[in-house]
């Protein structure tokens, strides 16, 4: 199963991610917007981040999740690889993520990624398959 896909969106960045499970919907969405970034392949899970959040739904919780991935990639110049999902429920997620920081010698950068917004946001289950719809500043 593909774990995303990107859609046309103007001035945006449009990503429709996939996955079996709530669980691994939120793996997909990481996984996404780390290849959009980087290149998920070029980058060397060495270093481990705890992740802690609350959202009021699970849109708002995905919006989160990403929010708080951008951070460790825009604050701390992190590029992330892995992700571990502990715990989930509609508004919390407990988990792990494992990446490098940003080496230029190493990493090209393929799109820079602003932010996530609300436009357009969708998650829901459709036969047994997990889907959103995020878009993104660039």
């Amino acid at each position: 199963m593909k774990r995303y896909s990107l859609f046309d969106h103007t001035a945006d960045l449009g990503i429709e991610f996939f996955g079996e499970s709530r669980e691994k919907l939120f793996i997909s969405a990481g996984t996404g917007l780390f290849d959009v970034i980087a290149g998920i392949d070029s980058i060397n899970p060495d270093r481990d981040f705890h992740i802690r959040i609350e959202g009021m739904d699970m849109e708002d919780l995905l919006v989160n999740w990403l929010r708080e991935l951008l951070y460790l990639n825009q604050v701390k110049k992190m590029l992330i690889s892995e992700f571990s999902i502990q715990e989930l429920s509609d508004t919390f997620l407990d988990g792990i993520v494992r990446g490098e920081p940003f080496k230029p010698e190493k990493h090209d950068i393929k799109k820079e990624v602003k932010a996530v917004t609300y436009h357009g946001l969708e998650v829901g289950e459709d036969g047994g398959i997990w889907k959103a719809r995020v878009i993104f500043d660039v």
